[in-house]
């Protein structure tokens, strides 16, 4: 059986001499792993660069029930980066976002929403001409709502603080220290709340910025379980 897909590519891990095994996120299976054979030889039919982190194909795959690890018959770019490869900033905040995404995701069945965002957001990443010091921030708020824990309740007067182990934005003090003050709590909710579009609207200091993604990662570990530590954030945070 034969699998057309849209996919991006989480993982590559050489094998043998020349092939690559790929974990790639597919629309129509979840999570998949796939070897490609020759794909580091000279003249590949495939050459590897198709098959880069982070890169979003078009491709036909062979399906058997029963396994987990199959081969790609073709795969074709679905959209061709022109920024993320060439810009330090761009490609930094996307392998986070990817990064993130692998980390946080385990679904091993269809999930068109999830896999839609995901691809809209590496794309919007390459092609927005607006600022992009914001756009991880939002992606890991985006993110929450597609994963099963989205922050709940508003951000007000009477409810300014949020409380990271519930997931809720309240007016009393937890009883414990893992939540948000009224500020960070303010940004957060602006961010959860706001398009792409309105990102580069949203100002914030390179201080506030660090502030809220260490919040937002602690978040992400109360909710996901085993969830791994981020090896790019150290890379992320020198940029941004």
């Amino acid at each position: 059986m034969l699998l057309k897909t849209r996919g991006i590519i989480f993982r590559s891990t050489k094998y043998g001499d020349s092939s690559l095994i790929l974990e790639v996120y597919t629309e129509e299976r979840g999570i998949r792993k796939y070897i490609v054979s020759g794909v580091r030889k000279v003249r590949s039919s495939t050459p590897a660069s198709k098959l880069q982190l982070m890169n979003l194909v078009d491709l036909v795959a062979y399906e058997r029930p029963g396994k987990d690890l199959t081969r790609i018959k073709e795969v074709q770019p679905a959209f061709i980066y022109t920024r993320i490869p060439f810009e330090v900033e761009r490609g930094t905040v996307g392998l986070f976002m990817l990064e993130v995404a692998r980390n946080s995701i385990r679904e091993s069945e269809e999930n068109p929403s999830l896999f839609h965002f995901l691809f809209e957001s590496f794309a919007f990443l390459d092609s927005t001409t607006g600022p992009i010091s914001n756009i991880h921030l939002h992606f890991l708020l985006e993110l929450t709502s597609h994963l099963g824990f989205m922050p709940s309740g508003d951000y007000s007067a009477a409810t300014p603080l949020f409380d990271l182990r519930e997931g809720q934005f309240t007016g009393d003090f937890p009883g414990h220290t893992e939540y948000l003050d009224a500020t960070r709590a303010a940004h957060m909710y602006q961010l959860l709340h706001a398009n792409r579009e309105e990102l580069a609207t949203i100002k914030l200091s390179r201080e506030e910025r660090s502030g809220l993604l260490t919040d937002l990662l602690r978040y992400y570990r109360y909710h996901i379980e085993g969830m791994r530590e981020i090896n790019s954030l150290s890379i992320l945070r020198a940029v941004y």
